[in-house]
């Protein structure tokens, strides 16, 4: 099986790291990041208008209906240049309402996702954080079509300046923790939402949410809503994987081009072994994370029974592969590596956050296990 992308993909990539050349260079990724949102409306505007929201919902709904490798194509050029976007959660959105919403909400929804009319943000994790089902604690009461919940989510990517959020809350008990979830939807600014940024070294605007008495609307059937949840959550791993595998090329890219260009001992340093070494390293692990994905993407759009088998398996290695180039990255780096302007650091945060997010090493490990018959996950 050829798993390398096809010549429709390649276009798609080109076309997106031309984009993103022209509008996110490494002093724009660094100024977004450290302004009061985290999120440029500007940037925004101008993915949206490249219809990549749109990718991931079907012609019938107003999108384009591309698979996922073809999105992915685009998620690795994103990662490449570390480019600060809701367009993972947008996408992330799109995938869950097509896995549990009813047709009716499915043709409400889908074309506003598509066209990036309103952005979505997905609350999922909790305090007692974790991405399994029987990490999601957080009561709702179904009264009618609707959800009055109450409690905290945390660690949500630009619920700050979300028009609406999509929340998965526990409104029923059953022999299993996968039974009694819900999903539903609220606008961000409905009455008894209080929101606050998490501080710290993110690779994302993320942040604490919390309820008190909301009312939001149910999206889908009550209590039945896991089964679509781990199915959208599979298909955003992967993607998530294809953005990571785009940071850990340029992390590699970086390390290559300054091996050349750095002396010592009237040398450039990629002569000494073991700076040959830590590069290796890094090639290693971009190459790791770019055939478990690749591997990933092909049995997800096929359909595969080993589908989920297989994002675990590219989430697993792309949160320690993203993460261990970095940090071989700097020791080439020394340094320089260091000066936030150079660039390498809008990857190394990256990492560290999008390691967790979505589930770490560990979760993946353990699913797997699961999905194999081997062994319980959390």
């Amino acid at each position: 099986m050829d798993l390398a992308l096809n010549e429709t993909q390649l276009m798609l990539q080109s076309m997106a790291r031309e984009f993103l050349a022209n509008e996110v260079p490494k002093t724009t990724v660094r100024a977004i990041d450290e302004s009061a949102t985290g999120f440029s409306p500007e940037l925004w505007a101008k993915i949206a208008d490249l219809g990549w929201a749109g990718m991931a919902v079907p012609e019938e709904h107003g999108g384009t209906g591309n698979s996922l490798t073809d999105l992915a194509s685009v998620f690795v050029a994103l990662g490449e240049v570390a480019c600060p976007s809701p367009l993972l959660s947008q996408v992330f959105a799109a995938h869950l309402i097509q896995g549990v919403a009813t047709p009716d909400q499915q043709a409400r929804l889908l074309p506003v996702v598509a066209a990036a009319e309103r952005l979505f943000a997905v609350a999922i994790t909790e305090p007692d954080y974790g991405w399994g089902a029987s990490a999601v604690s957080m009561r709702g009461a179904i009264d009618g079509d609707s959800v009055v919940m109450s409690g905290t989510k945390m660690f949500v990517p630009y619920a700050e300046v979300a028009d609406d959020l999509l929340v998965l809350v526990r409104t029923g008990d059953g022999a299993a923790p996968e039974q009694g979830l819900t999903l539903v939807k609220v606008e961000r600014g409905a009455t008894g939402i209080t929101i606050r940024r998490h501080q710290g070294w993110f690779g994302e605007p993320v942040c604490q949410v919390t309820f008190a008495d909301v009312r939001a609307d149910v999206i889908g059937g009550p209590g039945q809503a896991w089964p679509g949840v781990e199915t959208a959550l599979d298909k955003a791993v992967v993607l998530l994987s294809a953005f990571m595998l785009g940071g850990t090329q340029a992390a590699l890219d970086m390390s290559v081009e300054y091996s050349k260009t750095r002396m010592a001992f009237g040398q450039p340093i990629g002569t000494f072994q073991r700076v040959q070494d830590l590069i290796i390293k890094a090639l290693n692990d971009a190459d790791a994370i770019r055939w478990t994905t690749y591997e990933a993407l092909w049995k997800l759009d096929e359909g595969r029974e080993d589908g989920p088998l297989a994002a675990s398996m590219a989430k697993a290695v792309a949160s320690e592969g993203f993460d261990r180039a970095c940090e071989n990255a700097h020791y080439v780096h020394a340094g320089a590596g260091m000066d936030l302007d150079y660039g390498l650091t809008n990857h190394t945060k990256r990492s560290k956050f999008y390691g967790h997010y979505l589930g770490d090493a560990i979760h993946h490990k353990l699913r797997m296990a699961k999905l194999l018959g081997l062994e319980a996950t959390s």
